[in-house]
């Protein structure tokens, strides 16, 4: 049977819950860790929910022995918009966060952009600065990009840096199944170019880690999916007379 892409949102169950969507694709060596930088927030009105993209190792072991606020849900490997798109159909915060299962957010993420989103009710997404590191695996790699703006604390234009109000993935959408990778780039440039209302705040949110297993790392060291997407946002804005 086919999955069902079709996001349907629920009604916020409680005023300022935050629904934190993790997908994962054989994370078992990075989960528990990316689960604890959320349980560390601080933050009171969290519900979790990890997506496996059908990862083939232990990753639904390791989310199995883990307490809290957490739903797991398993789908055939389908890719991370996919991922993404179910978690949210099965969320119900008033506010969306995402964090990829080997990424790690800083303590603080989640409240200064409640905060935010709270105070200024014109903004629909609030940002802050994200920051790569490298895994030992890749010493040689990160040796390479020492002292470049990519090792550098960076304007976090990435999901995991992201708060947004659920009713922006109404009225924009959600992620496109079709892009197995840079969906998560694709959706933002849309967000940029629909000229919806957002705060980058100059915090370090996350860190963005960087391994073998990476899906995207090689596509981040050719460029080809940033140019892919940018191209794309450049014919849309290209398209409309009022950008």
């Amino acid at each position: 049977m086919g999955i069902d892409l079709t996001v349907r949102f629920l009604e916020p169950r409680e005023t300022g819950l935050v629904s934190v969507i993790m997908p994962v694709y054989n994370g078992e060596r990075f989960i528990q860790e990316a689960l604890d930088s959320i349980a560390g927030q601080g933050y009171p009105l969290i519900e979790i929910i990890v997506v496996d993209d059908g990862s083939t190792d232990s990753t639904r072991e390791v989310v199995g022995g883990i307490d809290g606020p957490l739903r797991y849900y398993w789908q055939h490997n389908a890719g991370p918009a996919s991922a993404r798109n179910l978690g949210l159909r099965h969320s119900g915060g008033e506010f969306i966060a995402f964090l990829d299962a080997d990424d790690l957010w800083l303590p603080g993420k989640l409240g200064r952009r409640v905060v935010c989103l709270t105070e200024r009710p014109e903004l629909l997404c609030c940002l802050g600065h994200i920051q790569n590191f490298w895994m030992d695996e890749l010493a040689d790699e990160a040796k390479e990009f020492e002292g470049m703006r990519f090792a550098e604390e960076l304007p976090g234009f990435h999901l995991c840096a992201t708060l947004a109000r659920r009713r922006l993935f109404e009225d924009l959408g959600s992620f496109d199944p079709g892009l197995r990778t840079g969906s998560d780039t694709d959706w933002l440039l849309r967000m940029r170019d629909a000229g919806v209302p957002y705060e980058v705040l100059p915090d370090l949110v996350a860190k963005r880690r960087l391994h073998s297993g990476n899906l995207t790392r090689k596509d981040l060291a050719s460029r080809d999916v940033l140019l892919r997407n940018l191209k794309t946002s450049l014919d849309r804005r290209r398209s409309d007379p009022q950008q």
